[in-house]
């Protein structure tokens, strides 16, 4: 077994791969962007090297560079995580020539399976069925139309060198594929530097069932059974389970041997994912999946197949690598229980899930155990940046069957406390919880069909929230008083007491909130017995103390209940057994609301590049019309006019780089 390995990735995936180096003495060294400077998996490594700027190309793609850190540290393996150089084929050979291990597939079984089009060849000839589709070289816009009429829409573009969504786009009829076929080229040459496509029809009842592989270099190959991956939005997947719900054990033998031998046909070593879709139409049948693509790496949803089978697939990858064969046979795998990934983002699913960025001023979340788990790369107080993947955690769960998994995953959710940043908390939560999602009505267009259920409008703040709010608020400015007045000649006065005590008066304090457009002023007046607050309901008498997590716990007109509360500025967010709500807080000198621009702006909704801009000074265009894209976090976002007018203004260029918030385009009336 190696002695020390080098983890070429960041975040979560780097933090998961130390945990188990660690337990097996493993010794290993860090790279990091100066961005990451401060991260979760700098700290956890034994040694940690600088690469270069936030920017990946300058950093975690430099593979020569990394290489040269694996040399100077003395590190025997490379460790490449997902993304980043994990599927470079170019770069396992550059590991093999240096005498360092690539834990991961030979070269030549990356670039089989690299391009989706040469991948779904091989597997015709494999005998393993495809999805209709042209999948050759001919790249021509024209000749691509053409193709997906014989096809017959509706149609799936996808980047032959795709995956994670990017590069893909569907499209319902001829008059939508120009350009979503530009669109998906661009995407396709931006991620991944390659920007042919593919297409395929697409299935309108179809489910994302994948085989964990894994294969050694004595000619072994088991297959790890199956995840259902079917609950996904822009073909990115949000909950993963293992074993996929109501799968025929027929099925599931027929999957597992189509992907073994899909596996030992290319020479593949370590492991692996093959991607299947199935059409479910009239139920889930072994004559009816599809080979989709083959991931040379290990998945982001790995944990639920180590969760339900009792194995560490990074320890298999490790005995591998280092030549060791497989620790199991096909006989001696089993399947235990049943197990839910949800993936956890600094997102807004109200504002069309916009990635965010921010400082976590608050991350709480469930206790771990044998059947919880919690996969992360960050810590409460970090800063999720506009640089990389926005991802916050994966959290895991596991029981003996579904639905005790499933109660056992709604609890988790609502013990999950996350403030700073916008997240897909609630949304992941409502998934959970609804009925359709328990009774297994399952396929790719879970979360569209029941997007209104999903995705409904911010919580009004309850008398409750406002009470939390207005406790914590004045135990946050009680503790910081307490600290100031120290110093002070007379730190017993009455008249600097938090208490808003007065002579010859009851001591009180006014708070005022924005509450749907309008100002609601809370009277809070303090008393020997607590703080009577004059709620919108009417008067209640509460007392509060800070528990030990930097929480609240507070008794509420004899009502005992324990909350986490941030104040970022004007905004106070409330966390209280799985609800979040957030109030804006009118202080005085400060309404939060800047200049008002009018809806005539359209202004950057997150930090990103400029990659295209559709209009120009005086073009009269219409409300919709399609007017800049901006390029963040690997993913392409349309921005578009709000309503119809003139192009008064535009403030920047392709390939300028904007902050969130900044003015991008200036509309005005035609009267205007």
């Amino acid at each position: 077994m190696f002695k020390k390995i080098l983890i070429a990735n960041r975040g979560e995936i780097a933090c998961r791969v130390m945990e188990t180096a660690a337990k097996l003495g493993i010794k290993t060294v860090a790279v990091y962007s100066e961005a990451d400077a401060a991260a979760r998996h700098v700290e956890m490594a034994d040694e940690a090297v600088l690469i270069g700027p936030a920017e990946v190309s300058e950093s975690y793609l430099k593979a020569d560079l990394i290489l040269e850190v694996a040399r100077e540290t003395g590190a025997e393996a490379i460790h490449p995580g997902y993304g980043f150089l994990s599927e470079n084929a170019g770069f396992a050979e550059k590991c093999e020539a240096a005498g360092i291990a690539f834990i991961g597939p030979p070269a030549a079984a990356i670039r089989a399976m690299g391009l989706k089009d040469a991948a779904k060849a091989l597997m015709v000839k494999a005998g393993v069925p495809v999805v209709p589709g042209y999948h050759g070289e001919g790249q021509d816009p024209d000749m691509l139309a053409k193709e997906a009429e014989k096809i017959g829409y509706p149609v799936l573009i996808k980047a032959v060198a795709g995956g994670g969504g990017k590069g893909m786009r569907r499209v319902d009829s001829a008059k939508e594929f120009a350009a979503a076929l530009a669109s998906a080229m661009r995407e396709g040459l931006s991620a991944f530097g390659d920007a042919r496509v593919l297409i395929e029809k697409y299935l309108t009842k179809p489910r994302h069932i994948e085989i964990q592989v894994f294969a050694d270099t004595h000619g072994n190959a088991v297959y790890l059974f199956e995840r259902d991956c079917s609950l996904q939005r822009r073909h990115q997947k949000v909950i993963e389970e293992a074993p996929a719900p109501d799968m025929p054990q027929t099925m599931r033998e027929a999957m597992g041997a189509a992907a073994v031998a899909a596996t030992k046909a290319i020479g593949y070593v370590g492991a692996g994912t093959i991607e299947f879709i199935a059409d479910v139409s009239e139920g889930l049948k072994e004559d009816a999946f599809y080979f989709m693509e083959m991931n040379t790496r290990l998945q982001v949803e790995h944990p639920v197949t180590e969760m339900i089978t009792g194995q560490d697939l990074v320890d298999w990858q490790l005995t591998v690598a280092a030549g060791g064969k497989l620790p199991l046979t096909q006989e001696e795998l089993s399947i235990s229980g049943h197990a839910f990934e949800v993936r956890i983002y600094a997102e807004d699913p109200a504002n069309d899930f916009l990635p965010a960025t921010g400082q976590l001023l608050r991350l709480r979340p469930p206790k771990s155990s044998d059947s919880v788990r919690i996969d992360t790369g960050v810590r409460e107080g970090d800063v999720v940046t506009p640089f990389y993947d926005p991802m916050i955690a994966k959290l895991i769960v596991w029981d003996e069957t579904r639905p005790a998994a499933l109660q056992k995953l709604r609890t988790a959710l609502s013990d999950y406390q996350l403030a700073g940043v916008a997240s897909n908390l609630d949304f992941l939560g409502k998934i959970a919880a609804h009925p359709a999602f328990a009774a297994k009505e399952l396929d790719t267009g879970f979360i569209e069909r029941f997007k209104d259920d999903l995705i409904p409008g911010a919580p009004a703040p309850t008398d409750q929230d406002i009470a939390l709010a207005v406790l914590y608020i004045l135990l946050e400015r009680d503790q910081a008083h307490h600290d100031s007045r120290k110093n002070t000649s007379d730190p017993y006065s009455p008249w600097d007491s938090m208490t808003a005590w007065r002579l010859n008066d009851i001591g009180h304090d006014d708070f005022t909130f924005k509450i749907n457009d309008e100002d609601v002023t809370i009277h809070a007046i303090f008393e020997d017995r607590g703080v009577r607050l004059m709620l919108p309901s009417g008067p209640g008498v509460a007392t509060a103390e800070r528990s030990e997590d930097g929480g609240l716990r507070a008794t509420l007109s004899g009502h005992k209940l324990s909350a986490g509360v941030t104040v970022s500025g004007s905004k106070v967010t409330v966390m209280t057994a799985g609800r979040q709500t957030e109030l804006f807080w009118v202080i005085d000198d400060f309404d939060g609301t800047g200049e008002d621009s009018g809806g005539g702006a359209i202004t950057a909704p997150m930090p990103g590049k400029i990659i295209q801009i559709f209009t120009q000074t005086g073009a009269t265009v219409s409300k919709g019309d399609a007017l800049i894209v901006l390029e963040a976090m690997k993913m392409e976002h349309t921005l578009t006019a709000s309503s119809d007018g003139i192009v008064a203004d535009i403030f920047h260029e392709v390939g300028d780089q904007v902050d969130e918030g900044t003015l991008l385009v200036r509309m005005e009336s035609e009267e205007e």
